[in-house]
């Protein structure tokens, strides 16, 4: 299928919702009625990523979708910090804004520490969360990531990121284990939101943050423990290249009481394998095992 219109109305059919910020309006869905879920996403992609998690869970709860400031329909500064942690602020600054109580919250890539620091900040607002795969950890010590970072901070990274678009154009593509999940047109979806160079400094800062942000990644990481009353399910992309299993072991050592699923795919798990995690997700709302109060 063809469309000569970004967003496709028929992938994409929500509503934008603005939010201001110092840097700039950051684009948010709010669709639905009920207890919210509240998607976050990591880079390269935006809130296209849950579109049919969306659809369908919007007939139940009230969900909600932000773009993080520089990406997706959100506006593009090319001066901001842009780190893993500017983001997490600006989050937490629009849960509080649309005053959101039992939120599920569902994660995945850099949305783990930016929606998790919300989640340790304010755990009397989060009812339970879904992690597909993510991170929440130090960093800097990690082999891959080192590489990663040299590769970012010098001048053929930034060619790379802000001239070709290398992040969503091939990053992107190499993170699937299905390829053929992949079509021309949803990849278009993905790239289309960086249309010229100074559109793409959210992507290198980002990418940056792998390393930059280690510390606050760890400190983070030693507030998980706040959320150890809460209900956990864990959806894992087990041929994830980038994100890989060892990531899991730690999460599971973090929530042992988590549920868990492996599902033969990369990193991407919504657009690889979307009925079957949506299957695991509504599998989790159902379950009654774990004990929850309600905020009032």
């Amino acid at each position: 299928m063809k469309s000569t219109k970004f967003p496709n109305p028929e992938w994409y059919p929500f509503a934008s919702n603005y939010f201001p910020t110092p840097d700039g309006h950051m684009h948010y869905i709010d669709t639905g009625n009920g207890d919210p879920i509240v998607f976050v996403h990591g880079t390269p992609v935006w809130s296209f990523l849950f579109r049919s998690y969306i659809q369908k869970f919007s007939k139940q709860f009230r969900c909600v979708a932000p773009d993080h400031l520089g990406f997706g329909l959100s506006d593009k500064p090319e001066h901001f910090l842009g780190t893993a942690e500017d983001h997490a602020k600006r989050f937490e600054s629009l849960m509080l804004h649309l005053d959101l109580k039992n939120i599920t919250l569902v994660v995945h890539d850099f949305g783990g520490p930016i929606g998790l620091h919300f989640a340790t900040q304010h755990p009397d607002r989060i009812k339970r969360i879904v992690l597909f795969n993510t991170f929440l950890c130090e960093t800097a010590h990690l082999p891959a990531v080192q590489k990663v970072d040299k590769i970012l901070n010098s001048s053929m990274g930034r060619f790379l990121y802000l001239r070709l678009n290398f992040s969503p154009r091939v990053l992107l593509r190499q993170a699937f284990y299905q390829k053929s999940k992949l079509s021309k047109e949803v990849h278009k979806h993905y790239i289309m939101p960086f249309p010229a160079k100074k559109d793409r400094m959210s992507l290198l800062l980002l990418g940056k943050s792998l390393a930059g942000s280690s510390n606050w990644f760890g400190k983070e990481a030693q507030r998980l423990h706040l959320l150890s009353n809460k209900p956990i399910c864990i959806i894992w992309g087990m041929q994830d290249k980038f994100i890989t299993p060892e990531f899991l072991v730690q999460w599971i050592h973090h929530f042992p009481h988590a549920k868990v699923h492996k599902l033969e795919c990369g990193h991407f798990i919504q657009e690889e394998e979307p009925e079957a995690s949506q299957k695991a997700m509504e599998m989790f709302f159902a379950d009654k095992s774990m004990s929850f109060v309600p905020l009032t």
